[in-house]
């Protein structure tokens, strides 16, 4: 055979062999390509099941399982935009009364505190700016625990892990917060340092207390059936005002007594 018919059979094995290779390629990118597929369907039905079981969870907590009182609460905030306002009033002034009723122990506390404050009137000043505080740290925790109640996110089973995780994240807050009221109330505002030293030391079990109370009611009215968006946040402001104001006045007299 001639030379140049041997090239040109040589070239046409060449490009037969690069026709295969190239096919080859392509079956192993197709292959690849519906392998990946295959594993997005299964990480998306996964997420789908996940899902799924989360919002049964949160349905399950959000109807309760005592005495029938989840289900009652969840028709109530379905039905919400069809009860007139005389009907919520009438729903809610019952707890009020009571809340309000325990108030009275502030005035209480007061009075039986009234030769402390004698002796420092500046004490006086920082009663609604603890009173406002400990409202506030109570209300973020409850508002929390509240909405990881209704997503499903914790549950009764959760209690004491949640109650311990806000108790030290609100003594936290408070030993952080104390410290700066302290030391602004003595240089910037001109208050003693006894008062200024019993403030400090006032803030951080207050924020505690507040925390755990916050934290600890819902879960209390959902064991009992009771209506947890009703009851626990003014039961927090009702009991943290009265605990707070205690604490105040104890810790005072023991700096008082020390000092």
């Amino acid at each position: 055979m001639a030379p140049w018919g041997k090239k040109k059979d040589g070239g046409a094995a060449a490009a037969t062999a690069a026709e295969s290779s190239a096919l080859r390629e392509l079956k192993e990118t197709v292959k690849s390509q519906s392998t990946e597929i295959e594993r997005l369907k299964l990480e998306l039905t996964k997420k789908v099941e996940t899902t799924e079981k989360k919002s049964s969870g949160g349905a399950a907590v959000s109807h309760g399982a005592h005495g029938g009182g989840g289900t009652e609460i969840e028709e109530e905030i379905h039905s919400y935009l069809d009860r007139s306002f005389f009907s919520l009033a009438r729903h809610r002034v019952g707890w009020l009364t009571v809340f309000l009723a325990s108030l009275s122990l502030t005035a209480i506390i007061m009075n039986g505190f009234e030769h402390t404050l004698s002796r420092q009137i500046e004490l006086a000043y920082f009663v609604p700016l603890l009173a406002g505080h400990g409202g506030n740290t109570g209300g973020q925790t409850v508002g929390t625990v509240l909405a990881a109640m209704s997503a499903g996110a914790i549950t009764e089973k959760d209690a004491m892990k949640v109650i311990a995780k806000e108790s030290l994240s609100g003594l936290s807050m408070g030993a952080m917060l104390g410290i700066g009221v302290g030391v602004v109330a003595y240089y910037i505002m001109g208050i003693s340092s006894h008062v200024s030293t019993v403030i400090a030391l006032t803030i951080p079990p207050l924020s505690a207390i507040a925390s755990c109370l916050a934290s600890g009611l819902p879960f209390f009215c959902v064991f009992f059936g009771l209506d947890p968006t009703v009851i626990a946040a003014p039961a927090m402001t009702s009991f943290v005002d009265v605990t707070g104001l205690l604490c105040y006045f104890l810790i005072a007299n023991r700096i008082f007594a020390l000092w």
